[in-house]
C-alpha cells in the first residue's frame, strides 16, 4: 500500500440487520474498495472497524437503521472518535431499478455520507433521555394492554347472563372494575355463568395490576423529567406525556438539531408549499418527522386554545382573520415547537 493510499480519507457504509452488519468501503471519489460481513457484537463492531481503517483513514461512516439494528455499532463508533452519519433505507423504487443486496445497500450507504445526501447525526442513546424512552416504551404498551381488557369486560358485560348483565350495566369504568374484582366462579349448573365471572374476575384483577404498572412507570418517567427537563414541564399545557414525547424525539444529543427549524421539521411543525398553478402560494404540514412528538405537539395547542386566555384571544383573531380552526392549529404547533426548542437538554 502506498503512502497516499493510507492517508486518503475512506467513507464507510453499513447495511444493519439482527445477526450480521454488512459494511462497504469507498474512496474519495466514491470508488468500492471491497465489502464484508461482521458479527453484531462488540468483536464485530471491532473487526469492521479495523477492516475499514485498512483501506486508510476513515473520515466518516453511513450507517443505517441507527435507531434498531444499527444502535449498538453506532454508538461503538462514535466512541471511538468515528463521524457516523443516520442514513435512511433505500426506497423502493429505487431499489427496483438497481437490485437489492446487503453489499449493495451498504454501498449506497456510503454514497449517501460521501455525497451529502445523508447528514443527519443519530441519536447518542447514552443517557436520561433513553431511559425515559424505554420507560415510555413500557408504559405505551400497558396503557394499550388496559384499555384491551377493559374493552373485553363491556363486551362480556353485554353478552353475560341475562341477571349478570343486568348487574353490570351502566356502570362506570371504576365501578365495573371493582364489581369485576367481587365475583367468583359459581359452583351451579350453568357453565355459561361461571365461566363469564371468571372471565370478568381476571381481567378486573388484571387492570388493577396495568394500574399498580403504569403508576409506577409514571413516578420514574416524571422523576426523570424533572431532573432533566424542569423548565419544559413549566410550560402552559405541557404534561409530564407531552414532555417524554417531545425529549425522546430530541434525544440525548439534541446539539444535533442545528437550528429551531431542523426542530420543527422533524415534530412535523414545519409548513412546506404545496400550491401549483392558480392555488400557488398554499402551504401544508410537513407529514413526515417523529408523529409522537407532533401528537405531543398537538396536545399542547388543544389545551391552550381551552384554557388559555391568550391563546384563544389569537384564536379569535385569526379565525376573524378567514383562517380555518387547522391552519390556526398548524400555526400554533409551530410556535410552540419553537417555545419547547429553547427548553431541550443541551449536552
Amino acid at each position: 500500500m502506498t503512502t497516499l493510499e493510507a492517508t486518503r480519507g475512506i467513507t464507510g457504509g453499513v447495511d444493519t440487520h439482527r445477526d450480521v452488519h454488512v459494511a462497504a468501503a469507498l474512496d474519495p471519489l466514491g470508488g468500492v474498495l471491497g465489502s464484508e460481513s461482521f458479527p453484531t457484537d462488540v468483536a464485530g463492531y471491532q473487526a469492521l472497524l479495523k477492516w475499514l481503517e485498512a483501506f486508510g483513514q476513515v473520515t466518516k461512516i453511513g450507517v443505517e437503521g441507527t435507531g434498531s439494528y444499527g444502535s449498538g455499532l453506532a454508538g461503538y463508533l462514535r466512541r471511538s472518535g468515528i463521524e457516523v452519519i443516520e442514513v435512511d433505507r433505500p426506497d423502493r423504487q429505487k431499489r427496483r431499478r438497481t437490485g437489492k443486496s446487503d453489499p449493495l445497500d451498504a454501498v449506497e450507504a456510503a454514497r449517501a455520507a460521501l455525497s451529502g445526501r445523508a447528514t443527519g447525526k443519530p441519536k447518542s442513546r447514552d443517557g436520561a433521555v433513553e431511559a425515559i424512552r424505554v420507560l415510555v416504551v413500557a408504559k405505551r404498551s400497558a396503557r394499550q394492554a388496559r384499555v384491551k381488557a377493559l374493552l373485553q369486560m363491556r363486551h362480556l358485560g353485554i353478552t353475560a347472563p341475562d341477571q349478570l348483565r343486568c348487574r353490570l350495566s351502566g356502570l362506570s369504568v371504576e365501578a365495573l372494575i371493582a364489581e369485576g374484582i367481587k365475583l367468583r366462579p359459581t359452583r351451579s349448573g350453568d357453565p355459561v355463568m361461571s365461566a363469564t365471572k371468571a372471565s370478568l374476575s381476571s381481567l378486573a384483577h388484571r387492570i388493577c395490576a396495568l394500574d399498580d404498572e403504569l403508576a409506577e412507570l409514571d413516578e420514574r418517567i416524571e422523576g426523570l423529567l424533572v431532573a432533566t427537563v424542569p423548565s419544559l414541564l413549566d410550560l402552559f399545557g405541557v404534561g409530564p406525556d407531552s414532555a417524554a414525547a417531545l425529549v425522546v424525539a430530541a434525544g440525548d444529543n439534541p446539539e444535533r438539531l442545528h437550528s429551531e427549524a431542523a426542530w420543527a421539521h422533524l415534530c412535523s411543525a414545519s409548513p412546506i408549499p404545496k400550491g401549483s398553478g392558480k392555488s400557488s402560494g398554499r402551504v401544508k404540514v410537513h407529514d413526515g418527522g417523529d408523529r409522537q412528538a407532533n401528537s405531543a405537539l398537538w396536545r399542547i395547542v388543544v389545551v391552550r386554545m381551552a384554557h388559555d386566555p391568550e391563546t384563544r384571544l389569537y384564536v379569535e383573531r385569526r379565525l376573524k382573520e378567514g383562517k380555518n380552526k387547522h391552519e390556526v392549529i398548524r400555526i400554533l404547533k409551530r410556535y410552540v415547537a419553537r417555545e419547547v426548542y429553547r427548553h431541550l437538554p443541551r449536552g
